[in-house]
Parts: structure tokens; C-alpha cells; sequence
């Protein structure tokens, strides 16, 4: 780290709370801790959200993602590969290799580990204050598959993340369940 100066960091203790937690997209997220607490290391976010509010297929190309499943159920596609990973397990997604998940029980609660930090600082420019430390479920409610997506794209890409085509998904993640391949099921 020569020819940086590190901030002088503090030590604090933090819980999800309202004044900490925000909704986006249908999910709640509580961070536990940003870039601006850790001189960007990384981002912690304890997480909750129902089925149906999750991210289409995307690839980062800055950080490493990691989840820690506390209650529920995921199905994570990657390198071809789907792992099932539940309550108590651990799954790492490096950078550069295009993800998605999707939800196998009605609700997932999970910590979200995200390093280098500063990803959750895209997500803060999207979401609403949470009214409740629960997920939304409003009618109404904006997830990824009603929302038009144009804002969240740029958005993103000013991170590093992008956003996989059908042919891209269908490429990398041969058993993701796309619109296209359901309707001919």
C-alpha cells in the first residue's frame, strides 16, 4: 500500500435497523458496513428477499461477490455449473465470471460480502428507505422484472457491472431458466 494514505478507521458495532436499511428492488438490505467504514475493503449487507426479486444474469468486473445463506434456499448458476446452496452454506462468485441466482424457497435471508467495497454505493442511488425490516410486498412493489431497466443499467455500468444478453445467459448459464426457454417447455 505505499503511496496511500489510509484513513483512520474507527471501530464500530452496528445492527440491522431502519436508519441502516434500505429497500431496493423488492429486497431489504441492512448494511453492515460500506467503503466509506473500511477505506473501501469491503461491503457487508445482511439481506432479505422473497422470490421474484432477483437480479437478472450479470458479471461484475471489479469485485468478488460472496454469499452466506442464513435461512432458505438458492439455486446459483455459474461456469455451467447450478449450485443448491442453503441455510448455513457459503458461495463464492469471483469477478469476471457471469452469475445469476434464483430462490427455491418463498424467502431468502442471507449476509452479502462484497470486496472490494463500493457496489452497494450503486444500490444506494436506486433504493427507497425501508418502512419495515422486512421485504416489501406491495402490489406494487418495483423488483428487476417489472422496473424498466434503462436507469438500473447505467447505474451499473458506471460500476463495473453489467448485465448479460439471452445469448450471453444461454452461453454461460445453459440451465438458467430464461422466459424463452420455459414458453417452450
Amino acid at each position: 500500500m505505499k503511496g496511500r494514505e489510509l484513513t483512520a478507521l474507527a471501530a464500530y458495532k452496528r445492527t440491522p435497523a431502519l436508519n441502516n436499511s434500505t429497500w431496493y428492488k423488492g429486497i431489504l438490505n441492512s448494511q453492515m458496513a460500506g467503503a466509506s467504514d473500511n477505506d473501501g475493503a469491503f461491503d457487508l449487507v445482511v439481506s432479505k428477499m422473497r422470490r421474484g426479486t432477483e437480479p437478472p444474469p450479470h458479471v461484475h468486473s471489479r469485485e468478488h461477490e460472496m454469499f452466506y445463506i442464513l435461512s432458505g434456499q438458492l439455486a446459483v448458476y455459474v461456469d455451467r455449473k447450478v449450485f443448491r446452496v442453503s441455510a448455513g452454506e457459503f458461495m463464492f462468485l469471483p469477478r469476471g465470471v457471469p452469475h445469476a441466482f434464483l430462490l427455491e424457497s418463498d424467502e431468502v435471508h442471507q449476509l452479502t460480502l462484497v470486496a472490494p467495497g463500493g457496489l452497494f454505493d450503486a444500490v444506494n442511488k436506486m433504493n427507497a428507505p425501508a418502512e419495515r425490516l422486512d421485504v416489501p410486498t406491495d402490489a406494487d412493489t418495483i423488483t428487476y422484472a417489472n422496473v424498466d431497466m434503462t436507469n438500473t443499467i447505467e447505474v451499473f455500468a458506471q460500476y463495473g457491472i453489467r448485465f448479460l444478453t439471452s445469448d450471453e445467459t444461454h452461453a454461460t448459464m445453459p440451465k438458467y431458466p430464461t422466459p424463452a426457454r420455459i414458453a417452450t417447455k
